[in-house]
């Protein structure tokens, strides 16, 4: 029998789709075991959905790491290994126009946090970081100690919107107030942007006329309950394939961008 993929994760709220991964663990339909699950917020309901299996958990509370910050900017304290001018001119979150002060505290404070996540995923040994409503955008200053090969993306997310429209938190609710007549769920690799990351797989249905958000939501969450656990599998039998595809929009430079592929 083939080594197990193993798996941490990070969340932020009630963890469905943890439990789903974990539900398609214990069932076999997933070669992976979940070795760690932490959370930017102690009051994460998925932590208990964590600890009914014994697998341990961990809290980096964000909003006090942020509040403490905001109190006495000046002092401050990044890790060692954060280089500022590096983040910026890597993101791709906040706008170029941004305000410098206010980019400057956004990727400093989450650099904090993230040195402090860091430390403790540390104390584990996984080959997976699964995104599994997770509510923090994640900075270069992370992003490259998880991907230290750049051809292995090693941090999966799943959005709630068919990628690249509708980004951001509310995927659903974008796209119902747009007035689309189909939605879905993305499930795609983390890069420096919102939900911008080369796309693993897409899970679709149509709108029907007595639908409402709720219901819409409903509907996703079931397709991202099946979708998630099929991505992951696809990476634990070494079956995604990144490329860089290259093209020349009409009146620009050339440009590309990463794709994914699945591969027999």
């Amino acid at each position: 029998m083939s080594k197990k993929l193993r798996i941490g994760a990070l969340i932020s709220g009630g963890g469905t789709n943890l439990q789903a991964i974990i539900d398609s663990s214990q069932s076999g339909a997933l070669d992976a075991q979940l070795v760690f699950v932490g959370a930017d917020n102690p009051l994460a309901g998925g932590l208990e959905r964590a600890q009914k299996y014994k697998i341990p958990v961990f809290v980096v509370d964000y909003k006090s790491i942020i509040q403490s910050c905001r109190k006495a900017q000046r002092q401050m304290s990044p890790p060692e290994d954060f280089d500022l001018n590096e983040a910026i001119s890597k993101q791709s979150v906040m706008a170029e126009d941004t305000d410098a002060g206010k980019m400057n505290f956004f990727l400093t404070t989450r650099a904090i946090a993230e040195a402090e996540l860091l430390q403790k995923m540390n104390a584990y040994d996984f080959d997976l970081l699964v995104l599994a409503g997770f509510m923090r955008n994640l900075t270069p200053y992370f992003i490259d100690r998880i991907n230290s090969d750049r051809r292995q993306p090693r941090i999966m997310n799943i959005h709630p919107a068919l990628l690249p429209a509708f980004p951001g938190v509310d995927g659903y609710g974008d796209t119902w107030r747009y007035g689309c007549k189909i939605a879905g769920c993305t499930v795609h690799f983390i890069d420096y942007g919102e939900d911008t990351g080369p796309i693993i797989g897409q899970r679709a249905f149509q709108i029907q006329p007595d639908d409402t958000l709720e219901s819409i939501r409903q509907k996703g969450l079931k397709l991202e309950w099946e979708l998630y656990p099929e991505c992951i599998q696809l990476y634990a039998r070494d079956r995604l394939r990144t490329a860089k595809m290259n093209f020349e929009p009409r009146g620009a430079g050339r440009t590309g961008r990463t794709i994914v592929k699945v591969v027999d």
